[in-house]
């Protein structure tokens, strides 16, 4: 086992933190212990619609600036190759929903950089958002470690994403207007890495737009250990100071902060509760319940832009 530059102990699939990954503070401490053990994790527990709702790993807290994250974590290496084997085919049936999400954010983009230019997204999926920003007039790039999402981002959008690791990959300093990382950031155990990186690839001026989940938020505090967005697939949890303090220290001037809505079928909310399952039993309803689209605005998730110094 050897020790790399951030202070974790290494070996081929796991790691540990022993320095807050959002300020770099030593003063850490166990914070919950997890339902389950890290070395569990599997390919399915990182899909996008994965449905383990509480199910968490061993949950520390920083001392200083109060940022809860994993520890142990799944290695740089094995999170890629989880995500690497995922195959999400529920995720693409929600399209029309993901892209109404999507509209807003990319309206608000316009807005920031009205003459456009590169735009890259992070964690790209099936590449329903890179599709609509080049339907918008952007150049656009997507990175996304699924080969079930990139080949089918190929097959249905003819959008060639680049396929691996974020942080690995060979990218243009200065290159890019906009970057975008909807939820994306909570998967990963090193953000102020992955957000130093995002400085260092966008052009002075260029803007960075987060989607995450808000563990300080009022739905997160009354749904507790239920709240929808406690997962295994999720190894950091930001509240709106965490956030700042990250993209601060990476080099970014916080532009706003909102608070994100999202848009899905009631068939996929019902199919997300168990108590609903029979109501899906029959073809016909089933069908029925993708008509009709739900929009939540629970307030549980933070959509923030930042501009590069």
């Amino acid at each position: 086992m050897k020790q790399n530059d951030g202070g974790e102990k290494e070996n081929s699939l796991f790691q540990e933190h022993h320095f807050c990954p959002v300020c770099g503070s030593p003063s850490i401490q166990l914070h919950k212990k997890g339902t389950r053990s890290i070395h569990a994790i599997q390919p399915e527990m990182v899909k996008i619609t994965d449905s383990s709702y509480g199910d968490v790993w061993d949950l520390w807290k920083c001392g200083s600036c109060g940022h809860l994250f994993a520890n142990p974590f799944p290695s740089p290496d094995h999170i890629t190759s989880l995500y690497s084997a995922s195959e999400d085919p529920l995720y693409q049936e929600e399209a029309q929903g993901r892209s109404k999400n999507f509209v807003p954010i990319l309206n608000r983009l316009d807005r920031l950089r009205p003459k456009k230019g590169r735009l890259l997204d992070v964690g790209a999926a099936t590449g329903i958002l890179v599709r609509m920003a080049g339907e918008k007039g952007w150049t656009v790039e997507g990175v996304e470690p699924s080969r079930w999402c990139t080949r089918f981002a190929a097959e249905a959008y003819g959008l060639k994403l680049l396929e691996g690791d974020f942080f690995t990959l060979p990218l243009e300093e200065s290159a890019y207007s906009a970057v975008t990382m909807i939820d994306f950031i909570e998967h990963i155990p090193h953000p102020w890495m992955v957000v130093e990186k995002a400085a260092y690839i966008l052009e002075p001026g260029g803007v960075l737009c987060l989607v995450t989940p808000d563990i300080h938020s009022f739905t997160s505090r009354i749904l507790g250990q239920k709240w929808w967005h406690l997962r295994p697939a999720h190894l950091a949890y930001f509240s709106r100071a965490t956030i700042r303090i990250l993209l601060e220290r990476a080099g970014f001037t916080i532009l706003s902060v909102r608070r994100y809505a999202w848009t899905f079928s009631l068939h996929y909310l019902m199919s997300r509760l168990k108590i609903f399952s029979f109501l899906l039993k029959n073809p016909r309803l089933g069908s029925l319940w993708k008509k009709f689209s739900v929009k939540l605005a629970l307030g549980d998730s933070l959509e923030v832009y930042a501009e590069k110094r």
